[in-house]
């Protein structure tokens, strides 16, 4: 009998792209020489979430020389860590080829990282709702590593996913040199908080005690450290980033950020199927296409969608301002706009979704 196309290639490796070839050489080559310069290899840490009985880890591996524990380098080192300018974090050296061990409550696993560094992986755990710190080590350093996660209780029935550009940061993301300039150049001091918006979801998670706060970007893990730094000090709610890897795939020159958010909105609908999301984004890009499509593929999983306006030059550099009135057609789940964080408290609060 012949075989479909699908079982023909379940045992074949997908050819790689020429690019991701190009850039894992590279890499290679980088890491040669950062090795024999001393760089060790080091785990960023990022918060995670999950159940009861598994949470999903991440972070990244990256080569970087280690000052001594507690040495006047050390802080000078954490120092200019936490103000190090963008385009910084995109010139570090992943490592694919360094085991991780991750602890959580005396259990170990140990992870190997995908080809860009990145640590993305579900462990089994027996956890308590709400937040934990599960450690990582790596075998050529001492360090220990302390990665958040928070664990959202079974019974919770409502939870928040935002964007990030342009919905709770000012990052002009339409409009290609000024995005370059607010990712590459500054840093998270000279960000602007979108108006509001810190305010917003501080008061819907206090009005839903328990409720996950999911932040869904299409920006690259290099500035998740940058971007939580930036959330902690504009007072957002805690909560886990997903962002993509940059560069090219096995399969394209650029990994698609439409794809990532769709796939990671899907997974969020099966790994919680009994959560209600407010789904939080911009007129300015893809978020009112993809949070249409999640609505009506996921229906019992919306409680509502709430879009920040751009300002009207925003809107014109961005290509165009989409229409409420459609969304409110083609949607079972309830749609509020407003150019602040302000004006979509107050329709949410008629939406009884705030005291």
């Amino acid at each position: 009998m012949t075989a479909t196309p699908a079982k023909r290639g379940a045992n074949v490796e997908p050819i790689m792209h020429r690019a991701a070839r190009l850039e894992d050489a590279f890499h290679e080559f980088r890491a040669r020489r950062a090795r024999k310069r001393g760089f060790l290899p080091t785990v960023v840490p990022y918060a995670g979430y999950g159940g009861p009985s598994w949470v999903r880890i991440l972070g990244r591996v990256v080569l970087a020389k280690e000052p001594r524990p507690g040495s006047r380098a050390e802080r000078k080192h954490r120092k200019r860590e936490e103000s190090i300018r963008g385009w910084r974090s995109f010139i570090s050296v992943p490592v694919a080829d360094v085991p991780v061990v991750i602890e959580v409550e005396g259990d170990r696993h140990e992870v190997l990282p995908d080809r860009g560094g990145v640590i993305d992986t579900v462990i089994p755990v027996q956890l308590t709702p709400g937040w934990h710190t599960v450690t990582m080590t790596v075998p050529a350093s001492a360090r220990v590593f302390e990665a958040p996660v928070y664990i959202v209780d079974p019974k919770a029935t409502f939870g928040i996913i935002s964007d990030v550009d342009d919905t709770v940061m000012v990052t002009a993301l339409p409009r290609p040199f000024l995005a370059a300039w607010n990712t590459f150049v500054l840093d998270e001091h000279a960000r602007v908080p979108t108006p509001g918006m810190s305010v917003l979801l501080e008061r819907l998670a206090a009005a839903h005690p328990g409720a996950p706060v999911i932040y869904l970007s299409t920006g690259a893990w290099n500035v998740a450290p940058t971007l939580t730094r930036f959330l902690s000090r504009n007072l957002f709610p805690a909560g886990p980033l997903l962002l993509t890897d940059w560069g090219p795939t096995h399969d394209r020159i650029f990994r698609s950020g439409r794809e990532h958010k769709q796939t990671s909105l899907a997974r969020l609908a099966e790994e919680f199927p009994g959560m209600r999301w407010l789904l939080i984004g911009d007129d300015g890009q893809h978020d009112e296409a993809l949070y249409g499509e999640f609505t009506t593929d996921h229906p019992g999983n919306v409680a509502a969608v709430a879009i920040r306006q751009l300002s009207n030059g925003e809107a014109v550099l961005a290509g165009g301002r989409s229409k409420a009135e459609k969304h409110s057609e083609i949607s079972g789940a309830p749609w509020v706009y407003a150019p602040d964080g302000a004006g979509l408290l107050e329709q949410l609060r008629e939406l009884d979704l705030l005291p």
